[in-house]
This record gives structure tokens, C-alpha cells and sequence, in this order.
């Protein structure tokens, strides 16, 4: 009998995907909006399509969002910065919530170059992790109060050259790989629903999939 009752908790808590979702169609931004830190710009000033891609300037500070709210899914992002260009900074955000601001209360996965794979929980958004790379931030002018676990590893290609992210939150667990390696683990992630986002922070960067997987 125990090991009946075993099985069927092990089978409860197996992961099932739903069917993939295209969140950029490669021809324009339907189904996303901007949050920017500019009142007077406008969505397509900062992102722009171009050539299959998402083309973000990365000034104002700002991100775009999806319409639809997520909260346990796998969700693999392609970036680069732009070729030729200074790499800058940039992040996808998770679990969007809370009042509009340029810099929301989300869990973000950093895309910063040198430090894609960091993970932060902005405005007392919670995220825990390994004590040895666990950072925590007070009072912050953007970000308030927030927690962040640094990335294991570096694996990012030379600036201009394509990168992948795939990254996994499902309940309290978040896992983000970076070039088809796990770089960083994060745990006891606050569970709600929200967007996915991308990030305008300085540095012309680029996106083409940007494809969810839902689980449940």
C-alpha cells in the first residue's frame, strides 16, 4: 500500500507541458504593450521589428510585456547584442505584478553582458538561493528592496554572436540555462501570475524566439 500511495504522489507531481506558444510572430508586436519610463515615447521608438527580430534601442529604461499571464511554463529566448555595437544591458522578467513601472516587481533573469543567468526579485519580489551567491539589496532607486542569486557559471558568446535561454519556473523553482548549460538555480520563487517581458536598458540588443511552453 505505500508503495501505491508512492507512485501516485510521484505521478502527481510529474510536470505536463501544454502545447508551445509563439509569443513573437516574427513580423510585428501584436499581443505585447510598453511600460517606459518616458511618458511621451511610444512603444515602437524603442522596439521595432526588423529582419524577424525584435529590434530594442534600449533607451528609455522600459520593457514590453505579453498580454497573457503566465506563472509555471519553460520559455527559451534568442538574444544578441546588436553586432558592432557596445553590449549593454538587458533581462527577461517573469511573473510581472504590482503597480506599472519601468522597473516592475518581477523576478528577472539578467541579460546584462558578463552576467546573463543572475537572477533578482525586484521590489520585495521573493527569491532565494544559494547562500554563497546571494546578494541582497536595500532601498534601491529602481528596484527597491530586492534579493538576487548570482549565476554559477558564465556562458555567454562573444557580443554580436546569438545566445539562447532556456529557462524553467514551475511552483517555487526556477532553473535558467544559458547556451544549452545551467548556469543558475533560484528556489522559493513567489508563485503568481503575470507577463513575460523584455528588457530596455541601454545597448541596442536583439530578439527572434521567443517561444512558452506552459506546464501545469
Amino acid at each position: 500500500m505505500a508503495l501505491f500511495y508512492s507512485a501516485v504522489l510521484a505521478m502527481a507531481s510529474e510536470k505536463s507541458e501544454l502545447k508551445p506558444m509563439e509569443l513573437f510572430n516574427g513580423r510585428d508586436l501584436s499581443h505585447w504593450s510598453a511600460v517606459l519610463a518616458k511618458p511621451e515615447a511610444r512603444m515602437e521608438d524603442v522596439f521595432s521589428v526588423s529582419n524577424g527580430m525584435i529590434v530594442c534601442k534600449g533607451d528609455p529604461l522600459g520593457f514590453i510585456q505579453t498580454d497573457k499571464k503566465f506563472v509555471n511554463f519553460r520559455l527559451v529566448v534568442e538574444w544578441r547584442w546588436a553586432p558592432g555595437t557596445k553590449p549593454g544591458n538587458s533581462g527577461v522578467f517573469l511573473r510581472i505584478n504590482g503597480p506599472p513601472s519601468p522597473l516592475p516587481r518581477c523576478l528577472e533573469c539578467q541579460l546584462k553582458s558578463g552576467d546573463a543567468g543572475d537572477i533578482y526579485g525586484f521590489h520585495g519580489m521573493k527569491v532565494d538561493g544559494d547562500p554563497a551567491r546571494r546578494v541582497e539589496v536595500r532601498h534601491h532607486q529602481l528596484g527597491g528592496d530586492f534579493v538576487g542569486v548570482k549565476k554559477r557559471y558564465a556562458n555567454e558568446n562573444r557580443p554580436g554572436q546569438w545566445n539562447r535561454f532556456e529557462i524553467e519556473i514551475y511552483g517555487r523553482d526556477l532553473t535558467i540555462k544559458v547556451n544549452e548549460r545551467v548556469v543558475n538555480e533560484a528556489k522559493d520563487c513567489e508563485w503568481v501570475y503575470g507577463p513575460i517581458g523584455l528588457q530596455s536598458e541601454g545597448g541596442e540588443i536583439h530578439f527572434r524566439t521567443v517561444r512558452v511552453i506552459p506546464l501545469q
